[in-house]
């Protein structure tokens, strides 16, 4: 199974850790961290050979990142800010880099992979701040 495979289809939200600190370090309000802390965001996960799609929707907001791997383009984050993104893969990981463009903005590794249990694990690291969310693929 390709790493593209293990990704593709629908995850389900199902737990979070240090989500809030996480938010407040890359400099989101107190009000937005606590409607973001309390969404139960789907994920979907699609490709069509170096091209992937994935889309977090939950009642709140849908966001949409449509990219090629190794290309880096311009993104307006959930949050709203602006950044250059690149995704990659090193190894089974698909891997993020949000690279501020201003200088009061923080930038953010994510990690996304398939654990042990089946599950898709996103680690969020902004300056050794470090989050994790966790999804369960839907049924």
């Amino acid at each position: 199974m390709t790493v593209a495979e293990k990704f593709a289809g629908t995850w389900t939200f199902a737990d979070s850790e240090n989500f809030d600190a996480y938010l407040k370090q890359i400099g989101v309000g107190l009000i937005m961290r606590g409607i973001a802390k309390n969404l139960k965001p789907t994920l979907t996960f699609s490709m069509n050979g170096n091209k992937w799609k994935i889309v977090s929707e939950s009642r709140f907001k849908k966001h949409v990142w449509e990219f090629e791997l190794d290309e880096e383009f311009d993104e307006t984050t959930p949050d709203g800010r602006q950044v250059k993104s690149k995704f990659f893969l090193e190894g089974d990981v698909l891997v993020q880099l949000e690279n501020a463009i201003k200088a009061s903005d923080k930038s953010t590794r994510f990690e996304r992979y398939i654990d042990e249990q089946g599950q898709l694990v996103i680690v969020c690291d902004s300056e050794g701040v470090v989050a994790k969310r966790i999804y369960k693929r839907a049924e």
